[in-house]
């Protein structure tokens, strides 16, 4: 938390000298109450006093006015806020190594349920958009609020020789221009979340694809699936497939995106839940001065009703 008037908060050096006030004023009710020398008609007149209680007001008013001075200082705070609208694209390895099965019943079909939780976890309104990579990269579906349409996209996603994932990135910052381009500076605000089990093989470096994220403002959130066990079968031979994770991690470091892992179907789901929370709100920073007044307010109303019943001033 911050304060757009920090200036003001100097006012709180004034509650140490209410302070002393009350206790130089409790001193001499207490010296002028020994100067009543009839003690025991003092005590038939006087109402009883609730002891320690009838300090709580005093300390009451004063954390009230901490409230008060506080609001008065312009707090800010970030808080998270829905968006409006986002277009996220979707970048799914389809490279032969995702038939390994260290990730029932293989990866590939295991990213493609995890997918499809994505998208009934991301807000109706935002728009979606698939891209498929192995050797190359193609875009599958368009960014679109049709929900079948990505399904569908998800459902025919076969699998190919190589792995391209600069060529995945790249493919994706493009259709992202494409669909902004209606928008105009009003574009919303775009992500790309790239899933993948190994290094890149083909294509354009991630490197490259990285610095052109960072240049159009896109993060571009990975995922590494798989286990270091996995492996393949190919003409009858294991091949060891094990997952890539540190490229991965770098490609989401440098482009001000998020490092994920997961090594099973469920592990994978729970990833793209996380995403499509965060993706669907902002950090806005918004003045909060209200809660202090209201606090203020609130416990002044609690002050005053306990007082009238600890003090006896109801009928």
């Amino acid at each position: 938390m911050s304060f757009l008037e920090p200036v003001r908060l100097l006012l709180l050096l004034g509650l140490p000298v209410l302070v002393a006030a009350y206790v130089v004023m409790q001193v001499r009710r207490g010296r002028y109450a020994v100067r009543f020398t009839n003690l025991a008609l003092l005590d038939r007149v006087a109402p009883a006093r609730p002891g320690w209680r009838r300090h709580l007001p005093a300390a009451a008013f004063l954390l009230m006015v901490g409230l008060f001075v506080t609001g008065f200082a312009r707090p800010a705070a970030d808080v998270r806020v829905p968006r409006e609208q986002a277009t996220i694209m979707l970048a799914l390895d389809v490279s032969h190594s995702m038939r390994a099965t260290d990730v029932e019943p293989n990866r590939l079909e295991g990213a493609k349920r995890a997918a499809r939780t994505f998208l009934e976890r991301v807000p109706d309104r935002f728009n979606v958009g698939l891209v498929s990579f192995s050797g190359t990269a193609a875009v599958v579906v368009p960014p679109t609020t049709d929900r079948r349409a990505l399904g569908a996209g998800i459902d025919g996603l076969r699998l190919g020789p190589r792995t391209a994932i600069g060529e995945g990135v790249l493919a994706s910052l493009d259709a992202i221009a494409g669909f902004g381009a209606q928008f105009g500076e009003a574009a919303p605000p775009a992500r790309i979340v790239l899933l993948s089990d190994g290094t890149n093989t083909a294509g354009r470096e991630p490197g490259e694809a990285a610095r052109r994220a960072t240049e159009t403002g896109v993060p571009v959130s990975t995922i590494a699936y798989g286990t270091p066990e996995g492996f393949m079968v190919q003409n009858g031979q294991p091949i060891p497939v094990p997952v890539d994770g540190p490229a991965l991690e770098r490609l989401a470091q440098d482009t001000g995106g998020r490092f994920y892992e997961a090594a099973s179907g469920d592990e994978l789901r729970g990833v793209y839940e996380d995403i499509g929370g965060s993706i669907g709100y902002r950090t806005e920073r918004r003045e909060v001065w209200a809660w202090f007044v209201g606090a203020g307010l609130l416990l002044s109303c609690a002050v005053a009703a306990a007082s009238l019943l600890w003090f006896s001033r109801l009928p």
